[in-house]
């Protein structure tokens, strides 16, 4: 098996990832606009840089 078709299941599994990107960002533009799109990806890029959590932990209201 040459290289080129080891790194296809590889390659395909990024390509879906970015047609989710695509359509997330579509409709993040149709609901907000451009700048809402663009800002929540730079602040999830933000968060992977710094290996900071997508999710926060909320205090027991209790």
């Amino acid at each position: 098996m040459s290289q080129a078709e080891t790194k296809q299941p590889e390659n395909d599994s990024k390509d879906a990832f970015f047609r989710e990107i695509a359509e997330l960002s579509e409709r993040m533009i149709a609901a907000h606009g451009k700048e809402f799109s663009m800002g929540a990806l730079v602040l999830a890029a933000r968060f992977i840089a710094e290996s900071k959590p997508f999710t926060r932990t909320m205090p027991d209201l209790q």
